[in-house]
């Protein structure tokens, strides 16, 4: 898609291209918060929590163009259209994403679509779905004596038509970390015991990180199908693959119950206040 600018005229604003983090609201960065309270118009994911799309000014413009695996979603063409098109109207335009922008996030083929277009950007990274994710469910993606390196992968519909790297997946010193991965989990099961990793490999499968709603599903990959088709499973999830994953009943922490969001959010608002007089 040809994306269409102004002839004779300059974009006014700026895009700001931000990573909200993995859900909770208190892992939004300093620099994301203050970019987002001055923003005129946010186009915002499907991932971004609720808590979070809360402390966006209530005079801005905010534009859902979430994309979710299985649901209409807007198409990314349309979603650089816009972009470029709200720099020339507004002053600040922020592009909300879950996690980090340049990860999964096609943070990159956006930021080309402005280039293109002679917008004036900045990114702001945010804590990525699979550090947020491990830590809240007590499992350390890298350790000493159970994996040595960790590998993020995508679990989307394409894996069925790009070939996958599953022998070097199936490294079992290096943890495995699958994004957008439930609806193909026995294509990521099957490829990685065909290439060698045991079926009896630690896996879990984590809800709704972070956040009061999150949930741990722990098994093997040999189950991996049967944990995917859990009923109290909810989007977004998330897999985690690999020998750290045993370590989560000793190491996890979090306890959903003891977030408190509302009190947080009203913190920051009252922040926000003091800061804008």
């Amino acid at each position: 898609m040809e994306v269409l600018s102004l002839p004779g005229q300059m974009a006014k604003g700026k895009v700001w291209l931000v990573g909200a983090g993995p859900g909770d609201v208190e892992l939004l960065t300093l620099k994301a918060w203050r970019v987002l309270k001055a923003a005129d118009a946010v186009l915002y994911d499907a991932l971004v929590s609720q808590d979070i799309l809360a402390l966006i000014p209530k005079e801005a413009e905010k534009i859902a163009v979430g994309k979710r695996a299985g649901k209409h979603s807007a198409a990314q063409d349309d979603i650089n259209q816009l972009l470029v098109t709200k720099a020339y109207t507004r002053k600040n335009v922020v592009r909300l994403k879950g996690g980090d922008p340049f990860i999964f996030g096609r943070g990159g083929e956006e930021l080309q679509t402005l280039v293109e277009a002679g917008v004036e950007f900045e990114v702001v990274p945010g804590i990525t779905a699979a550090s947020g994710t491990s830590a809240y469910a007590g499992i350390p993606l890298t350790h000493r004596d159970h994996a040595q390196g960790v590998t993020f992968i995508t679990g989307h519909c394409q894996l069925e038509s790009r070939p996958m790297d599953w022998q070097g997946y199936a490294n079992p010193n290096n943890t495995l970390v699958v994004y957008m991965g439930i609806l193909n989990v026995g294509i990521i099961r099957q490829g990685l015991v065909d290439a060698g990793r045991s079926p009896q490999t630690p896996v879990a499968i984590i809800s709704k990180a972070t956040t009061n709603e999150q949930r741990r599903f722990i098994g093997r990959l040999g189950e991996l199908e049967q944990l995917a088709a859990d009923p109290e499973l909810q989007m977004p999830a998330l897999m985690i693959i690999g020998e750290v994953v045993a370590l989560s009943e000793t190491l996890n922490w979090f306890t959903p119950e003891s977030i408190d969001n509302a009190q947080c959010q009203h913190e920051l608002t009252q922040t926000a206040k003091v800061s804008t007089n």
